[in-house]
Formats: structure tokens, C-alpha cells, sequence
């Protein structure tokens, strides 16, 4: 068996290969349960696990093991941490043990774009990016694979870490400024993209223009969320799965709680988008959201894609 550094999966996975790899797996489908959700209590604060196994109809099978915890942030650690294991489908064999973090992020960050692609404006050129983790630079390149981002605003609770990504932004290529106010910047975006661990919600519904496309990625629990009911009620509203998001969207079972949005408004999930079951944004006046909290089918597709590099 294999073992896959971080490094080689980054090598690995180009975005427009990744997130091709990712749409193209959702249109042909393969089985990826729920994942397994489990509390841990620790003396400095809850983390969680998370198992996630998928296989192909006649191919792969994984499995994958994270771990977040929040309280990572105190220590100068990545919250996410976790490693995948890929099994040749005819034997069940152990192929590959897998750098879970970074194939994570890449594939979260790749789902994104899949979505931005079917979901944003075709002329979007300015991006908000609101969190500062590990993520965050990832989605700022994800989405300018697929869309023509000119210039992006950080935007974090840290000041010095919104000022240090954007730095690395600048040095990647990117135009890019630090965000003090998130009003008046979430205003003149055309694109949203929020990555935090946040219980309460950071882009009001009152903000967004028409025309903006709001990606949220980071709250994957019921009780997280980064946004308000407004942002919901106003938006068309697409998800990755279902499954996860009458589950674990904290964005939309909040709003549903609140009586501003029935789980049956729901447009389109990925899969229905990449199979061209709904054609996604219709004009560019609409006010677009993708709420994802993560499937094993986009981990079986990075997966995939960093075995066959390698091999």
C-alpha cells in the first residue's frame, strides 16, 4: 500500500482537472452514504469526527476518517486533519493511504467551482472570500478556474491573518485587499464565498446585490451557520446532496425553522445540474446559494484522480 503525502496530492490535482473529474462524477453517479457524525468532548472544546465511505458501480472503494477541531485555531494548527484510504473494487485491497486534509480541501474547494460554474455570473470578476483558514486561499483559486476573478476581498476576524492571506494571494497573482467592513464589500461582490466555523450568521440577505452568487462551505453542522434567514428566503437555493442538506445545513434548517424557506424550494443539487436537469441560474439578476457540507462523491473523484497521476 501506498502512502500520499499532502504534497503529492496537491501536485495531483490541477483545478480544472479536479473539478472537471468532480462534475464529471456527479452526472454518472456512484453510492456514498451519509457520513458517520461524531461528537468528541475534549477538555478544551467538542471536535468532531467524520467517516465517509463511497465506492464506484464497478470500480473503487473508500473511506475516509477526519477530524476537525475548532480549537486548533489557538494552536497555529489547520482544523482539519484526517487521512483516506483507497481500495481496488474487485479484491478490497488497501491501494493507498491518502493525505485526508489536503484532499479535502482541494475537493471541497473544487465543489465549489462546480457549482459556481452552473451558478455565478458568467462576468463575475470580484470576489469576497470571508474566512482566513487553510480553505480560503483554495476557493479563491477554484473559483477563478472557472470564473474570471480580477480582484478579491479578505475578510476575517483576525486582521493579521486576513492580512497575511492576502498577501499570499498577491503573490499567486490575485489583486487583493484586506476587507475591514463586510457590508459594504459582501454589496459590490459577485461572488461570496464564506469558509468558517461560525454559529452565527456573517452575510446579511440585506447585502447581497442582484446578480450575486453566495457559496457557503464551512458550517457543516445543524447548529452552524454564515448566513441569515434573509440570505436564504431571497436566494435560489442549490445544494450539494440533499441527503446533507436536510441534514446538516445549519444555513437552511435554521431559515426553515424561522419560516423563511421550505426544504421543497430547493432548485437543483449538483447532480441534477451537471446532468443538465436544471439549467442553474436562469438571468443575471438572481441572487444565487449553494450551501455545501460535503459528500464522499467528490473525495472518490479526487481519489481517483491522484491514484491515476501516481500510478
Amino acid at each position: 500500500m501506498r502512502v500520499i503525502s499532502g504534497e503529492q496530492v496537491a501536485a495531483a490535482l490541477p483545478w480544472p482537472d479536479l473539478i472537471d473529474g468532480i462534475d464529471a462524477l456527479f452526472r454518472e453517479g456512484c453510492e456514498a452514504p451519509p457520513r458517520h457524525h461524531h461528537a468528541i468532548p475534549r477538555p478544551d472544546g467538542e471536535a468532531t469526527m467524520l467517516l465517509m465511505p463511497a465506492w464506484e458501480h464497478d470500480g473503487h472503494i473508500v473511506v475516509k476518517m477526519v477530524h476537525v477541531f475548532p480549537q486548533n485555531a489557538d494552536r497555529g494548527l489547520p482544523a482539519i486533519s484526517g487521512v483516506y484510504l483507497l481500495c481496488n473494487g474487485e479484491t478490497g485491497e488497501p491501494l493507498a493511504c491518502i493525505d485526508g486534509a489536503e484532499l479535502t480541501r482541494r475537493r471541497t474547494a473544487a465543489a465549489s467551482a462546480v457549482a459556481a460554474r452552473y451558478l455565478a455570473r458568467h462576468d463575475a470578476q470580484r470576489l469576497v472570500m470571508v474566512g482566513t483558514g487553510a480553505l480560503a486561499p483554495m476557493l479563491i483559486e477554484a473559483h477563478a478556474a472557472v470564473r474570471p476573478i480580477r480582484s478579491v476581498g479578505i475578510w476575517g476576524r483576525n486582521p493579521e491573518k486576513a492580512a497575511a492571506l492576502a498577501e499570499t494571494c498577491r503573490q499567486r497573482g490575485f489583486d487583493c485587499d484586506v476587507v475591514t467592513e463586510l457590508a459594504p464589500a459582501v454589496a459590490n461582490a459577485d461572488i461570496i464565498s464564506c469558509a468558517t466555523l461560525s454559529s452565527e450568521p456573517l452575510v446579511l440577505g440585506e447585502w447581497l446585490r442582484p446578480g450575486t452568487h453566495l457559496d457557503l462551505v464551512g458550517a457543516f453542522r445543524p447548529d452552524m451557520r454564515e448566513s441569515d434567514d434573509e440570505a436564504v428566503r431571497r436566494a435560489e437555493v442549490f445544494v450539494d446532496t440533499y441527503a446533507g442538506a436536510r441534514g446538516e445545513a445549519g444555513d437552511l434548517r435554521m431559515a426553515e425553522s424561522a419560516g423563511a424557506f421550505d426544504y421543497d424550494e430547493i432548485r437543483a443539487d449538483l447532480a441534477a445540474l451537471a446532468r443538465s436537469e436544471h439549467r442553474g441560474r436562469r438571468d443575471a439578476s438572481e441572487v444565487t446559494l449553494f450551501k455545501s457540507v460535503g459528500t464522499a462523491l467528490e473525495d472518490l473523484a479526487a481519489a481517483i484522480a491522484v491514484w491515476r497521476a501516481i500510478s
